[in-house]
Parts: C-alpha cells; structure tokens; sequence
C-alpha cells in the first residue's frame, strides 16, 4: 500500500451505518474500544467521521476527523505569534479554522511500517486542496504523550508547554506548509 493508492481512495473509506467493522487491533484498548463501540455512534450525532483502512478480513487502520479551531487562547503567546506570521496581515483573526485528528490508530501488526505516515499525508494533502468544501488552515490533534514525538516528526508543533507532562498534548499542523 502508498499514498497513491490511499489518495486514489482504493483503500480508504468513510464509515457508515451500514459498514460493517473487520477484526481491528492496534493494542490500546481504548482505540479499538473506540471503533468497535463508539464510531458510529459519533457518525449519527455528527460529531466525527471515521476512515477505515481495510482489507477482505481484516481492518489495517482508522482514523477520525471533526472541525475545530485555534484561538489565541488555544496557543502560548509566542506559539501564537509564530503562527500569525504565516497568515497576511489583514486576514489575521483571534480564531482560526482546523479540522481535529480525533483518533489514528494503525494495527499493531504493522506498527512502525510507515502507515501512520501515509494516512497524515493523505489529511495533510486532502484538506490543503484549494477544492476542499469549507476553508480550512490547520490540523490539530491531542496526541498521547507516547506518541507526540511521531506528530513532531511530522511537522506538528505543540500549541502550549502547559499540558507538558499530561497524558495528552495539544499539537496542530499548518496546511499553508506543504
């Protein structure tokens, strides 16, 4: 599987009522807990929609996307104010618009091969797309703290050094630098 593949959407697809859940485990509870019990759930009450990775048996991954947004308030004030660099001048607001990495998960089985990667490569690629429904300038995610060094890797940046330490970090990516 590449990125070609997954862009082309010959892999991905969106959850639905109807869609049947193929076997999933990426050994954390509360990830697979979250697609086999809760996915659908989020989808009817439209808080997200989840993106399933699958083969005839078996599901590869998931993830789950919601809108959102930074505020000043979201963001350190010198976090804030690198991030307003990057946004001309009259276009500056005190919120900005985001869509919400709720949940990616990969299967354990194919932990470290590079899935995770292509999965925010097609986020990344999908939501900068000028075509794209509604404007939208930024990904952000609460990454588990086990795993934040795999969102800086790639090319997130953590909102505040308050939530150091917690078991989540608040983290976003700038779509405008791709």
């Amino acid at each position: 599987m590449n990125f070609e593949e997954i862009k082309a959407g010959s892999n991905i697809s969106r959850l639905t009522v109807e869609t049947e859940i193929k076997p999933f485990d990426c050994g954390d509870n509360d990830l697979n807990d979250f697609l086999n019990n809760d996915a659908k759930n989020y989808l009817t009450s439209l808080f997200a929609v989840t993106y399933l990775i699958q083969k005839e048996t078996e599901t590869l991954a998931y993830f789950t996307l919601s809108n959102d947004s930074i505020t000043r308030y979201d963001v350190d004030k010198s976090e804030w104010n690198k991030l307003n660099r990057n946004v001309a001048n009259d276009k500056r607001k005190k919120r900005y618009p985001a869509v919400k990495l709720g949940r990616l998960a990969v299967a354990a089985k194919l932990a470290q091969m590079g899935l995770g990667k292509l999965i925010l490569w097609f986020i990344k690629k999908t939501y900068a797309d000028e075509l794209q429904p509604a404007g939208c300038r930024f990904i952000t995610v609460d990454a588990y703290t086990g795993v934040a060094n795999f969102y800086e890797k790639n090319g997130f940046k953590f909102m505040t050094q308050e939530d150091s330490g917690k078991d989540t970090r608040a983290m976003y990516f700038d779509l405008k630098s791709i």
